[in-house]
C-alpha cells in the first residue's frame, strides 16, 4: 500500500467524511439517479398526528418508540444480511452545518455463528459521488482487518493514485465528521436510537407524536417525532425526526436539530441522515469489500 506522508494531509483536506457512492458504469444506472436531494414530507392532514403519545404514570411517551425500534432491530438481524444505497448526510460541525454529500454504499452487516464467532464482519464500501470536492473518492473498511485501519483514497487525476490506511477514530479520518466509519449503517443507527431512548426515558419533558402518510422519495413511512422542549444537558437534542419505511420496517431517514438560539427562532439542523435507492440482500461477498477488487482504484 503506497503511504505518501506528503499526500496523507492533502488527501483528507476539508473534511475525510470518512464517517457514514457512483458515476461509473459498472455500478449502475439506477445509482447514478439516486443524484438529486433526497425529498421528504409528512402527510399534512386536518386531524394532524395520528396518534400522540401522552406520559402517563406507567408508561414513559418513549415506550412506544422504543419498542418499535427493538422490533426492527430485530428483523434486522434476522432478514438483513446485506444492502446497498445512496447515503445522503448533512452535519453541523463546530457550529455550522456542512453541504449535503452523496455516498454510494454498499454495507454487510456482521454475522455470528452459535457459538458467537463471527463469521461475517461488518464490511463498508463507499464511493462519493458529490458535491465536487469529494468526488471519486473511495473508503473501505471491513471490521478486524487491515489492524482495524480503514481504506481510503481521493478522486482526482493525482490523488486518486494514493491510497492511505488510517484509525477509523484518528484526527484524519474524523476532521470534518461526527461519528466513525465504524458508526454507519441502519443497524447501527437503530442501535443508537435505542440506546439515547434509553438514556432519554431516565427523564421527563419528552414529546412523542406519531405521524402516518410520510414519504421519502415516494417511499411510504411512518415518521417517529420526537421533542424535548426544554434545553438540558441530559439531552441530546431539541428535535428527532424518524423515518421508518413501512415496508422494509427499517429506519431510512434520521434528521436532528438543536434547541432555537433565541426564543421563536428556527431550530438549527444538528446531522440529518438520508438512505435511498435501498435494495437490501444482495448476496455481497468478500470481493465487495476487497481492496483488489478490479472496479474499485485502490492503489495496493
Amino acid at each position: 500500500m503506497t503511504k505518501s506522508l506528503i499526500s496523507r494531509r492533502t488527501l483528507l483536506a476539508g473534511g475525510t467524511a470518512l464517517a457514514c457512492g457512483l458515476t461509473r458504469a459498472t455500478y449502475g444506472e439506477d445509482q447514478r439517479q439516486g443524484l438529486r436531494e433526497p425529498v421528504y414530507r409528512v402527510s399534512n392532514r386536518t386531524n394532524g398526528p395520528v396518534q400522540q403519545v401522552q406520559q402517563v404514570a406507567a408508561q414513559h411517551p418513549l415506550t412506544p418508540a422504543l419498542e418499535l425500534a427493538e422490533r426492527g432491530l430485530q428483523n434486522i438481524n434476522a432478514h438483513i444480511r446485506d444492502y446497498e444505497c445512496t447515503l445522503v448526510k448533512r452535519e453541523q460541525i463546530n457550529g455550522k452545518l456542512g453541504d449535503q454529500e452523496f455516498m454510494y454504499t454498499k454495507i454487510r452487516n456482521e454475522q455470528v455463528d452459535q457459538g458467537g464467532r463471527v463469521v461475517t464482519p461488518f464490511s463498508v464500501y463507499m464511493y462519493f459521488l458529490k458535491p465536487s470536492s469529494v468526488k471519486g473518492r473511495e473508503v473501505l473498511y471491513v471490521k478486524g482487518h487491515n489492524n482495524g485501519n480503514l481504506m481510503a483514497h481521493e478522486g482526482g487525476a493525482l490523488l486518486k493514485h494514493v491510497t492511505v490506511s488510517l484509525d477509523p477514530n484518528g484526527t484524519l479520518a474524523m476532521r470534518g465528521q461526527r461519528y466513525p466509519i465504524t458508526d454507519i449503517g441502519i443497524k447501527n443507527l437503530i442501535v443508537r436510537l435505542i440506546e439515547v431512548a434509553q438514556q432519554d426515558m431516565q427523564y421527563g419533558e419528552c414529546e412523542v407524536n406519531f405521524y402516518n402518510g410520510a414519504k421519502i422519495n415516494g417511499r411510504v413511512c411512518t415518521v417517529i417525532e420526537v421533542i424535548h422542549p426544554v434545553p438540558r444537558k441530559n439531552f441530546r437534542f431539541h428535535k428527532a425526526h424518524v423515518f421508518i419505511d413501512d415496508e422494509l420496517q427499517v429506519p431510512i431517514r434520521f434528521a436532528s436539530w438543536d434547541w432555537p438560539k433565541q426564543q421563536g427562532g428556527e431550530p438549527p439542523m444538528l446531522e440529518e441522515y438520508t438512505y435511498m435507492n435501498l435494495k437490501l440482500n444482495n448476496g455481497f461477498t468478500d470481493a465487495d469489500f476487497d481492496p483488489h477488487n478490479e472496479k474499485y482504484g485502490f492503489n495496493v
